[in-house]
């Protein structure tokens, strides 16, 4: 053999070696934008990935991770999707309300993107629930949708309280919706209802002076994500001005909150996992049908209720998911 045809063979032969390497894709990578902050957001993270897990990707074995958190700043949101844009993201997860997912459709037309928001349609995210079209599909949690229950589930538990408070967050794109909704709700039932706004720690301390001057008898606090980080400091003022009030998670009444009610929060991450795996593996957002919770979890705090001086009606009690002794 000339050396000329050695040359030849080697050539060949690390040509062949190096092509399969060639060929092996980058690890694809989700940007994970939360208008949350991390630790209040551990426990539906963790079912995020359990859905990819169920999906079939395991994060640092067959994909990577680039988180982004507001921390309750939404203003913050869209410079971290712009930024997530620029990182060779394969698909944009955007949780924590209708703000995120605003941010991310505004900031990409291309990138897939699931997401967690309050009705997708009427904040125009998508076009329809069944052909949301576009790069864009996800998980509609009914969030603020559901507040004219909330409200009329607390005047069935506090009859007596004829002046009703609700606690928005003026930072946020649901707010201005929401109110009328509530206020129609507050018709129907002969209460007077006064909306009270908040966006900063010290503003929700504000709030509830304001509560007790208007000699507010209950209290419905809105579906926020901001407050759902300040859940300790909205329940404890409410134990410490001795006002019931409602809220829309479960963690709300688990933490001493009186009552709670709508969706498994867990159950919306998880699925948006699943849905962020069908993606990486080719699905198009497009034909994925956005999803509304089918179930919504009543919880009764038993213990909270009676330091109010509060007697649970039995039609309440006979629909509760859970009691907290």
């Amino acid at each position: 053999m000339t050396r000329r045809e050695l040359l030849l063979l080697l050539g060949v032969a690390m040509t062949a070696a190096s092509a399969p390497r060639a060929q092996q894709k980058a690890m694809p990578v989700i940007g994970f934008l939360s208008s949350r902050s991390p630790g209040e957001a551990a426990t539906v993270v963790a079912a995020f990935h359990q859905g990819l897990a169920e999906a079939g990707y395991v994060e640092g074995q067959n994909f990577a991770t680039e988180y982004r958190w507001a921390e309750g700043r939404y203003d913050r949101l869209p410079a971290l999707a712009a930024d997530l844009v620029g990182r060779n993201i394969d698909v944009i997860v955007a949780t924590g309300g209708t703000p995120s997912a605003l941010a991310a459709k505004s900031a990409t037309s291309t990138i897939p993107i699931v997401f967690i928001s309050s009705d997708p349609v009427k904040y125009g995210i998508v076009a329809s629930f069944a052909r949301p079209g576009g790069n864009l599909t996800g998980f509609s949690v009914l969030g603020d949708e559901l507040l004219p229950k909330r409200l009329e589930l607390l005047s069935e538990l506090v009859p007596q309280a004829r002046v009703i408070a609700l606690l928005v967050n003026p930072n946020n794109t649901d707010t201005e919706r929401s109110i009328g909704d509530v206020q129609e709700a507050a018709r129907v039932k002969g209460v007077q209802l006064h909306i009270l706004k908040a966006g900063t720690e010290a503003e929700i301390d504000a709030a509830f002076v304001t509560l007790v001057q208007l000699q507010a008898g209950s209290l419905v606090v809105g579906a926020d994500p901001f407050f759902d980080g300040q859940r300790e400091q909205l329940v404890a003022l409410a134990s410490r001005h001795a006002v019931p009030a409602i809220y829309w998670l479960r963690v709300f009444a688990a933490s001493g909150g009186l009552i709670s009610y709508g969706p498994s929060l867990a159950a919306a991450y998880r699925q948006a996992g699943i849905y962020a795996g069908r993606v990486l593996k080719g699905a198009k957002p497009a034909d994925l049908p956005v999803q509304q919770p089918t179930t919504f979890e009543l919880v009764v705090n038993q213990r909270t209720a009676k330091a109010l001086g509060l007697t649970i009606p039995p039609s309440i009690l006979a629909r509760a998911d859970e009691v907290i002794e």
